[in-house]
């Protein structure tokens, strides 16, 4: 009996089971491959991104440094003062015009006490020569009794005074006698100033509606005679 010859090259079973592992050693590389590729991108993506940085400055004071001023607080307007009380305005000596006459006779015995009494003293009157009209003296100073005082020595000279009293209407600045201008009275108060130093002036206008005869005026310089 013959026995079948033996082929020289490889079978075909084998050349099919080397394929077979060929194929499957290119599938492992491929994979591994693609596993190392995949990994390394995957890694790149999860890595954490960097912390937002902070916008706060933490400050640390400096010990050797000067402390800063504080501002001093601004104090609150007070309320404006009420304006002072406004002075009297000055009287001046020099003040005559007064708008009327209204004497203030006063009774007091020694004072300015009114008396339609005639003076003694004729002997006076005989020396003057002139024409007597009857006085009337207010007083106008700051001298208590000064027209009294005054009528006394008009009296004794030989005029008559009918009456005494105060004048309060005004300033006057020196002893006068007045008169009504245009009548005989002029001459009569150029007659009793000459003999007690007076003034003559004739009558200003809070005078006007005055009795006639002559008015004596008594400041604080009177002296009499």
């Amino acid at each position: 009996m013959t026995s079948p010859a033996s082929s020289g090259g490889p079978s075909p079973l084998r050349i099919g089971g080397l394929a077979l592992i060929g194929i499957g050693i290119i599938a492992g590389v491929v994979g591994l491959a693609t596993l190392a590729t995949g990994g390394g991108g995957s890694g790149s993506d999860q890595q954490a991104a960097p912390p937002p940085l902070s916008t706060q400055v933490s400050i640390t004071p400096d010990p050797s440094a000067p402390p800063v001023p504080q501002a001093a607080p601004t104090p609150a307007a007070s309320a404006p003062a009420a304006p002072p009380p406004a002075a009297p305005a000055p009287t001046s000596q020099a003040a005559v015009a007064v708008p009327s006459f209204t004497p203030t006779p006063t009774g007091a015995p020694g004072g300015n006490a009114s008396s339609s009494q005639a003076g003694a003293g004729s002997d006076g009157a005989s020396r003057t020569g002139a024409v007597r009209s009857p006085l009337r003296v207010y007083n106008n100073s700051t001298i208590t009794g000064l027209a009294a005082r005054a009528a006394a020595d008009f009296r004794n000279a030989g005029w008559q005074v009918e009456e005494v009293g105060n004048y309060p209407s005004g300033i006057i600045p020196t002893s006068t006698v007045y008169y009504r201008p245009g009548t005989g009275e002029q001459q009569a108060a150029q007659a009793l100033a000459g003999q007690f130093g007076l003034r003559v002036e004739p009558r200003f206008s809070g005078l006007d509606e005055a009795s006639p005869g002559l008015i004596v005026i008594a400041t604080n310089d009177y002296q009499g005679r």
